[in-house]
């Protein structure tokens, strides 16, 4: 039996999807253009500069469960947030057919893989060091959005998952038959795993759900001129405002950090209700949920952090199971 596709070394994949990504730009019009991955993770991300300089990003959807229907609905809230919010994102690019989505058989995956593409950003990504004065504007812009998700409705033809459980629509991992947990471990995360559903439960009783991004962090926010512009509204869907919070707070480092982004949001509109425990079980959530997405990943430089992240993981189900059992 032959090697599958994600089993190749990565630059090979890399180098089958860039030939894709270039007949996929025929039904833009766009031949002969430079065409460079520049994000292999999740999902490939191309940088694509046409012979007069324009340039743009073409995503093709690999690793993603995201139906048509789901990145139609991630289109119509991008173009919607274009009109209206005065937040700097990127604009969907539709094709010579007018359409915002391109699907093709991708003959070395054996698999029909969907893509779209967008206006290029100039800047730089926030990283994993930005500025106090940055997250501020961080804060500012989850706020923005959270109030712009009120007026927005979605057409029949599109849809968005709800995050009102706990693998966000994805496949199980953790506890089902495809675990490679120890029965150890999986009781233990079971036990926080039922904690913060209950929390989650009684927020989503209590709070408005709307769509939000899902997956604020440093490298899907770029700065350029002291202006921040935020990409990448490939996770949305709807869900209540303290679950963006969690998202982005839980790659920050320190207090000052955490401030700074509840302070900007607050220059906007008020906080959502949330207790304090409440928001270590979000956060506890977001980390089980990369967990589970390095056991199931086919990225390869993902997989090799596995057994560090897990080890990581368990500590902090410990730490939050102290914390919930008083």
């Amino acid at each position: 039996m032959g090697t599958s596709f994600f089993e190749r070394p990565s630059e090979d994949q890399q180098r089958s999807l860039t030939a894709f990504a270039s007949d996929l730009l025929k039904n833009y019009g766009i031949h002969d253009a430079k065409i460079s991955c520049i994000n292999f993770e999740f999902n490939a991300t191309f940088s694509v500069e046409t012979d007069s300089g324009t340039k743009y990003a073409l995503r093709i959807n690999i690793n993603s469960t995201r139906t048509v229907e789901n990145m139609k609905g991630e289109i119509e809230w991008v173009r919607h947030l274009n009109r209206t919010s005065g937040i700097h994102t990127p604009t969907p690019i539709a094709t010579l057919n007018d359409n915002y989505i391109i699907s093709g058989f991708h003959k070395d995956s054996e698999q029909t893989l969907h893509a779209v593409m967008y206006s290029w950003l100039e800047g730089e990504e926030l990283g994993d060091e930005p500025t106090l004065e940055q997250l501020h504007e961080v804060g500012r812009a989850i706020a923005i959005l959270h109030q712009e998700s009120h007026d927005f409705s979605l057409t029949s033809e599109s849809s968005l998952p709800t995050f009102n459980d706990f693998f966000w629509g994805t496949e199980d991992y953790l506890f089902s038959s495809k675990s490679k947990l120890s029965d150890t471990d999986r009781a233990l995360i079971k036990e926080a795993h039922d904690h913060i559903m209950k929390f989650t439960n009684e927020l989503y009783a209590n709070s408005p759900v709307h769509i939000i991004h899902a997956d604020f962090h440093g490298w899907n926010l770029m700065w350029n001129d002291n202006r921040l512009s935020i990409f990448d509204f490939d996770d949305c869907g709807f869900g209540v405002e303290a679950q963006d919070l969690a998202v982005v707070l839980y790659y920050l480092d320190t207090p000052e950090q955490d401030v700074a982004i509840l302070n900007g949001y607050r220059s906007v509109k008020p906080l959502p209700q949330y207790s304090d425990l409440a928001m270590k079980a979000l956060l506890l959530q977001r980390r089980l949920l990369l967990l589970n997405y390095l056991f199931e990943t086919k990225n390869q430089e993902h997989q090799e952090m596995l057994p560090a992240y897990l080890e990581k993981s368990l500590e902090r189900v410990k730490s939050f199971l102290t914390d919930v059992r008083g």
